[in-house]
C-alpha cells in the first residue's frame, strides 16, 4: 500500500494515524517533492475510478491562475486536466491511499482510509 501525503495537511497527518493505529504497512509518497507523471496519474484514475477533474483542488491559486473551473470535463479535455496535475502536483486531491489489490482510494475520511485497508 501507497499513500501520497502532502505532510502540511491534516487530512493526511490523520490518514497516516489511522493506518499506524492499525498496524498497516504502508509506504509515504509525499507527492510534491516526488511528483508523478501524467502516465503515473491515469494509472492512479483508472485503479480510482476517477476522472481528473475529481481528484483536482479547484480552490488552489494555481487552479484559478489557470481558470480550471471553465476548463471542460469531458473525454476530450482529459490529457489536458492530467498535464495539468502532473505540472501543478499541488492541484492533486490527497491523501491518496493505493491498496494491495490494484484499486485506490481518497482518503480524506476515516471511512475511506478503513475502505483502503479492508483491500489490501
Amino acid at each position: 500500500m501507497e499513500i501520497w501525503i502532502n505532510p502540511a495537511c491534516s487530512k493526511c497527518r490523520s490518514a497516516i494515524s489511522l493506518l499506524d493505529e492499525e498496524g498497516a504497512e504502508y509506504t509515504v509518497r509525499r507527492y510534491l517533492e516526488d511528483v508523478p507523471g501524467a502516465e503515473e496519474i491515469r494509472a492512479v484514475l483508472g485503479r480510482l475510478g476517477l476522472e481528473p477533474w475529481d481528484i483536482t483542488r479547484t480552490q488552489e491559486a494555481v487552479a484559478k491562475e489557470l481558470g480550471l473551473k471553465e476548463w471542460a470535463r469531458d473525454e476530450g479535455s482529459r490529457d489536458q486536466w492530467i498535464e495539468a496535475l502532473a505540472k501543478h502536483p499541488k492541484l492533486i486531491q490527497r491523501p491518496i491511499i493505493t491498496a494491495d489489490d490494484g484499486t485506490a482510494v481518497v482518503g480524506r475520511t476515516d471511512e475511506a482510509v478503513r475502505d483502503a485497508l479492508g483491500r489490501s
